[in-house]
């Protein structure tokens, strides 16, 4: 195809030749000629056909928003001709990444790499690739598609905070390993016997009532169990930055529990996003989660979100907005710790207060860091 460079030329061609030729200008005609000729060269120069195999590796796959993701381009010349003056054309999520290849002798391979944008968080469908042969001159252009578009997931940034202590009875040792639900000391019920359960812990009067082995259930009566609500609505953000901040902050409140193997609810105003229970790995099942939240129109205010999140344990409500604090001190006296994150720029006088509920502004996660109550 013609670039605008070449219809410029051809323009200017036809120009050229419309106004010197009638006044007997005989170097307008050659002028024009070698114009069009130029742009006719750069187009059979596109048209001969390049053989290559080319393959995009995307890593890694899954980043932080803000840090670095890579694409790693290998390109190589199966055909009998060197190759030159080929761009490689990625679109990340509406920006166009463009690099160059450099000349390719017959069955030689070239590795190229380029940053991929990862400012916004979400699934960022990479490609498809498109690989264009340019003339010496830049008048024509090839494009040839290759490959499948990669998904690169960009998540939350979080920042390293501690868990918040939750649990109105204490162990006088604090909180348990990171394995606690299997290091539980305190009896909650009873069920069946599980292959692997250790046998000290068989109930036999229940044993002998039903005719089923039984054996004791316990959990830690200090177990952290916290409930994380991120507020939705686009009313409750002055822009997009806010809410990426917003959404980075129930990410890293979340991750605090979840890394310490602690189970942890995270709701929205569209419900319940996920409910890790304390399981390996499951910091990663929450950040992925949080990608792909957005602002909803339907979103509903976080107290009918709180009437959902049952009581006890530690609470965190994160907003853009001081309108969300009511809806977290209606309900301190279910939960054992109250805290209220508002994020964006610090208002005139401080944040207001709230029985019962820690309230802090941040506006940024270093700022969360340093005013975390855990």
């Amino acid at each position: 195809m013609i670039t605008r460079a070449g219809w410029g030329l051809a323009a200017a061609s036809v120009l050229v030749y419309a106004v010197g030729a009638p006044l007997g200008y005989a170097q307008a005609a050659v002028l024009a000629l070698t114009g069009v000729a130029a742009v006719g060269a750069g187009a059979l120069w596109t048209l001969r056909g390049v053989r290559l195999e080319v393959r995009r590796e995307v890593t890694p796959v899954k980043v932080a928003r803000g840090e670095p993701a890579v694409a790693i381009l290998h390109v190589r010349n199966t055909g009998r001709w060197r190759h030159a003056g080929l761009l490689a054309r990625d679109v990340c999520r509406g920006t166009t990444v463009t690099v160059e290849v450099p000349a390719l002798a017959r069955h030689t391979a070239r590795t190229v790499s380029y940053r991929l944008p990862t400012r916004r968080r979400g699934e960022t469908p990479v490609g498809p690739l498109l690989l264009d042969r340019v003339d010496p001159f830049g008048l024509a252009r090839r494009s040839v598609a290759y490959g499948r578009p990669d998904m690169l997931l960009v998540r939350p940034r979080t920042v390293v905070l501690a868990p918040l202590r939750s649990g109105r009875q204490r162990h006088l040792d604090g909180l348990t390993s990171r394995s606690a639900p299997s290091g539980a000391s305190s009896f909650k019920g009873l069920r069946e016997y599980v292959i692997g359960d250790d046998l000290r812990h068989v109930h036999w009067r229940s044993t002998a009532r039903t005719g089923t082995l039984m054996v004791k259930e316990l959990t830690d009566v200090n177990l952290p169990d916290t409930v994380t609500i991120l507020d939705t609505r686009p009313s409750s953000y002055e822009g997009d930055d806010e809410f990426e901040l917003a959404v980075d902050v129930a990410a890293s409140a979340a991750c605090a529990v979840t890394r310490d193997r602690f189970p942890v609810r995270v709701l929205t105003g569209m419900g319940e996003l996920v409910h890790a229970k304390g399981g390996p790995g499951e910091d990663e099942e929450v950040l992925d989660r949080l990608a792909l939240v957005e602002r909803e129109a339907a979103a509903e205010p976080p107290l009918h979100a709180l009437r959902r999140a049952g009581s006890g344990g530690a609470l965190v409500l994160v907003s853009g907005t001081f309108a969300a604090l009511p809806d977290a001190a209606a309900v301190r006296r279910r939960f054992d710790q109250v805290l209220f994150v508002r994020v964006g720029d610090p208002t005139d006088g401080g944040p207001p207060r709230a029985a019962g509920v820690n309230v802090i502004e941040v506006a940024d996660l270093e700022e969360l860091a340093a005013a975390w109550p855990g």
